[in-house]
């Protein structure tokens, strides 16, 4: 059966890309193959973990789920784009600040969660923030420090 290709047209991180990419491509293998964007990492690939969460189009997505023909005029953000000027994202800086990691597998793609609910305002109080991040799975560490860096960056708090 040959190979059927087609052309994928964005941005990612806010830089335009426009690759031939095979039509079963999932986003996540798109990501790290084609743009060796290498942050989004690949757990259970059923869409469970939440390791390969990405933004596309401002909602938050697993990239292990979604093709990559279906990002064809979309605007794609990654761990990668979050630090600017490289400065970490005061979201990075709490998770930092509060031991919210530990072996990092996870780190990527409960930034990329909880940054799109950040951007939502949808996150006031502890279990608004033990909502988003339910949707992640760490096998390393407790979640005392990941509430406690969505909490920090969600009140606003002069040092998150």
């Amino acid at each position: 059966m040959p190979e059927v290709t087609h052309r994928v047209r964005g941005t990612v991180n806010g830089e335009p890309f426009d690759e031939a990419v095979d039509s079963r491509m999932t986003l996540a293998d798109f990501l790290r193959e084609k743009l060796r964007l290498t942050g989004t990492h690949l757990g259970c690939e059923h869409g469970v973990c939440g390791a390969c969460t990405v933004i596309v189009d401002g909602a938050a997505t697993r990239a292990c789920l979604m093709l990559a023909v279906q990002v064809d005029g979309a605007a794609v953000e990654t761990v990668e784009g979050l630090a600017a000027d490289g400065e970490l994202a005061p979201l990075q800086q709490a998770f930092k600040r509060n031991h919210a990691l530990q072996c990092g597998f996870c780190t990527p793609g409960f930034l990329m969660s909880v940054t799109a609910a950040l951007r939502e305002d949808t996150v006031r109080d502890e279990t608004e923030a033990r909502e988003v991040l339910s949707g992640n799975i760490c096998r390393c560490t407790g979640y005392t420090g990941l509430i406690q860096s969505v909490l920090d960056v969600a009140k606003g708090r002069s040092d998150a």
